[in-house]
């Protein structure tokens, strides 16, 4: 109890000390930004402690997460604090020219520079404050932290970390881990225990799940994994399921014991199940699975969550400020972006256009890094924006909304701008199928000019399960006035 109360006693300390000082002294934004780097290097340190510890605790799980959210918040506010202030030192220096017809323009600036300043001081102060409470809140967290076994892991460095593994869903995959390793108590029968996994398209749900099933203690803890992929449960899909059930659990027992006979499916739904087919699959698991067995069961549709018997997982796509620090990672790799503050903040719009795409970030930080070049990066930015507003113009919705609900979408080239570059269909190949040999980046920002329908290969994931996203597409000339006015004097329409 005496700890307890020091414990606390300590804590309403620090946080009184910090109230009164922010409301006696009023820092610069050049303090605040050091001081909230100092708190994300806290920060970074606790997160990184998790990584590579084994959490069981869902408490301690969703409170990590929180401060890795806020950590990535807190890096997007630093991160436009540094853009703005290398904008306004550029714009500052061009101000200071002396021109008569200008003062007043020049006057006008200053006023609306130091508004702004005021404004980034407010978000800067108000980022600290909350990151600084986190970190604070966290701190009996840090103790229990210490105490949860190690796993092992190899020391990559942060963009070879993020090329490699997956990012932004570690919370989750220690959730699945921990409902595949519990055992049910032997006191009765045992349930077939199903754990849905709901998300959109291209949110990272077979990733999440491969991830998993190549976890150390996953593999050791089931004989053996089967993944399904059912379209709406024809009767010749469930024979085919029923069959490599039965098939697979013979041979475990051919070479394991009865009780380490555990199988784990994995069934990733591709449309909408009824509860009569799924309770064929249901009864059809529970006759040829092995006591122990688990099923997990992805889905774009939350119908499945009605399948459950523990809670469902939902995956969400990323944070802004969580994409911006992926994809500034992906683009510098081992390079200190703040070594070149042009260049992070054409980083920073060119994400803002990506519309939270992994491929989208995958494809265009590639890109980037080959072409480290400030001219170069300005031409992508002016394309990107051009393009992708021209679509919603024409299409109502972002060109990357229509591609993960796999629909056709129109993109433009940026060596021809009188062109249109047509993504019909987007397909999954698996490492030993064949995929194209051109690029969709020699396509749309270089001069490679395919004719016809073909096909592109927009990015090879190095993760599991090392899928290879191809599109089917097509160039198209784009219609010109003078033949739109052709066609229209043929049928007699005159065009104003």
């Amino acid at each position: 109890m005496e700890i307890i109360i020091s414990a606390v006693l300590g804590e309403l300390t620090t946080r009184s000390i910090n109230f009164f000082t922010s409301k006696i002294f009023k820092p610069t934004p050049a303090d605040l930004e050091d001081r909230l780097r100092r708190v994300l290097l806290r920060g970074q340190v606790i997160t990184d402690e998790s990584m590579g510890r084994q959490i069981t605790n869902q408490a301690m799980l969703i409170q990590l997460d929180m401060v890795r959210d806020a950590m990535y918040r807190g890096q997007f506010m630093l991160d436009t604090f540094s853009c703005q202030s290398h904008d306004e030192d550029r714009k500052d220096k061009v101000m200071r020219h002396p021109s008569s017809s200008l003062s007043k323009v020049n006057y006008l600036k200053r006023l609306s520079l130091s508004s702004r300043n005021t404004l980034v001081l407010k978000q800067l102060r108000e980022t600290l404050d909350d990151l600084s409470s986190m970190i604070l809140d966290v701190e009996e967290l840090v103790v229990y932290l210490m105490s949860c076994p190690r796993l092992r892991r190899q020391p990559y460095s942060m963009h070879l970390q993020l090329a490699n593994s997956m990012f932004g869903r570690q919370t989750e995959a220690q959730l699945i881990i921990n409902f595949l390793l519990h055992t049910q108590p032997h006191d009765g029968a045992e349930e077939l225990e199903v754990l849905p996994i709901v998300g959109p398209s291209q949110v990272g749900k077979s990733t999440l799940v491969a991830h998993v099933c190549k976890d150390e203690r996953v593999c050791g803890h089931f004989s053996d994994i089967l993944f399904f992929r059912i379209h709406g449960l024809t009767n010749d899909e469930l024979t085919t399921f029923r069959d490599s059930c039965e098939m697979r659990y013979q041979n475990c027992l051919a070479n394991y014991n009865k009780e380490g006979s555990r199988l784990l499916v994995v069934i990733e739904l591709s449309g909408d199940l009824n509860e009569d087919a799924w309770n064929r699959i249901y009864s059809a698991s529970k006759l040829c699975l092995p006591t122990g067995s688990k099923i997990i069961v992805t889905s774009r549709s939350d119908k499945i969550v009605r399948f459950r018997t523990t809670k469902a997982l939902t995956l969400k796509y990323l944070s802004h400020e969580a994409y911006w620090y992926f994809f500034k990672t992906l683009t510098f790799g081992s390079t200190d972006a703040k070594m070149h503050p042009s260049l992070m903040y054409l980083a920073m719009e060119i994400a803002r256009t990506m519309n939270s795409s992994f491929i989208g970030a995958n494809v265009t930080a590639r890109l980037l890094r080959d072409n480290f070049d400030a001219h170069f990066w300005c031409k992508v930015l002016v394309f990107l924006r051009g393009s992708f507003q021209k679509h919603v113009t024409r299409f109502g919705e972002h060109p990357f909304d229509l591609l993960n609900q796999n629909r056709p979408a129109n993109l433009g080239r940026m060596a021809t701008p009188a062109e249109d570059f047509v993504l019909y269909h987007q397909y999954q190949r698996s490492p030993e199928d064949e995929v194209p040999k051109i690029r969709i980046q020699d396509v749309m920002y270089g001069s490679v000019k395919p004719h016809g329908k073909f096909e592109v290969l927009a990015w090879s994931s190095q993760i599991p399960p090392y899928y290879s996203y191809v599109f089917a597409c097509e160039i198209r000339e784009l219609e010109t006035t003078a033949t739109k006015r052709k066609r229209s004097a043929k049928k007699g329409v005159t065009l104003s």
